[in-house]
């Protein structure tokens, strides 16, 4: 009896709808304020409401004001982490520093564009000038615009390359140095389900989140025997300010068409669930693991292999 392999098309637009909806966070910018925090070494003891898995460790994230990257700063701090991170919504960062100090936990905020080398080294000085060490740190910050190839401007084309791509090598050109220090470190990068399979009107996207990987599999390379892995994390659609103003995203309708479109579970990622992939490639729980993207996106793209 011959197999129906016949998909219909709504559901392969659904499927494409979804992908096109992958959380990212907002370029950010800087400033010199930050929430007071001490420094902290080894056998610094970290208060958390949940566990002390990286008790003495800093944490450095961009992008971290919302979504994602807000989810990670403080499900970090909540297993001991000091945490150093920043966004472009300030009000935000500063309800998160709150939110973190009230639970027992440490975290500075600042306002760093990823886009410019001289506010990305600024950011990662001041953490480890608070803190006096880096051991991990999560390069989230990205921007995920949808328009077609032949529209995009060079304007428009740079800035998702500058954010998504050159923020990443910047990142980690002033993390790594630190990182030699310490002779080990942990740095993972935010990819995307479009480094496996993209859709149209996404191709500044997914051309930034290929390169990552090329970035990522060089650095780790490069710095896998000064005991630093870098690795990357690939969300599928997930439940962010990002795909709340996309199309799928917009109305409770969408939304959930957009959760019947996912082949596997039948539903999209809230932030947490990204979040502890996350906590677990920087634990030592996955110390052999380097040089790979670990795909977070609940089947979507075992859905269009089937």
């Amino acid at each position: 009896m011959k197999r129906n392999n016949t998909r219909s098309p709504s559901r392969r637009q659904l499927i494409q709808t979804g992908i096109a909806s992958v959380a990212g966070a907002a370029t950010v910018g800087l400033t010199n304020k930050r929430v007071s925090a001490q420094k902290v070494d080894e056998s610094t003891p970290q208060r958390s409401s949940s566990g002390d898995r990286f008790a003495g460790k800093v944490v450095l994230i961009t992008g971290a004001t919302s979504g994602i990257g807000r989810a990670a700063a403080i499900a970090f701090a909540r297993e001991g982490a000091a945490v150093g991170f920043c966004g472009r919504r300030e009000a935000l960062g500063r309800e998160i520093v709150a939110e973190i100090q009230k639970e027992g936990g440490k975290a500075v905020y600042v306002r760093a564009d990823v886009q410019k080398a001289n506010e990305v080294a600024a950011f990662v000085e001041k953490v480890v000038n608070t803190y006096g060490r880096l051991d991990i740190a999560f390069n989230n910050a990205g921007i995920a615009p949808r328009k077609p190839l032949h529209e995009i401007s060079e304007q428009e084309w740079d800035e998702v390359i500058d954010t998504n791509l050159k923020g990443v090598w910047l990142s980690m050109k002033y993390e790594i140095p630190h990182m030699m220090r310490n002779k080990s470190g942990v740095i993972i990068n935010t990819s995307s389900i479009h480094q496996v399979a993209t859709r149209p009107n996404m191709s500044h996207y997914a051309a930034s989140k290929h390169g990552m990987l090329g970035l990522t599999q060089a650095a780790a390379m490069e710095y896998g025997q000064a005991g630093i892995r870098v690795v990357e994390v690939a969300p599928g659609v997930t439940d962010t300010r990002l795909f709340r103003d996309t199309p799928g995203g917009k109305t409770p309708e969408g939304r959930k068409r957009v959760d019947e479109s996912i082949a596997g579970l039948k539903r999209i990622a809230q932030p947490e669930e990204i979040a502890k992939p996350v906590l677990w490639l920087a634990s030592d729980d996955s110390a052999y693991i380097t040089g790979n993207t670990l795909l977070v996106d609940g089947g979507i793209v075992a859905g269009l292999r089937g």
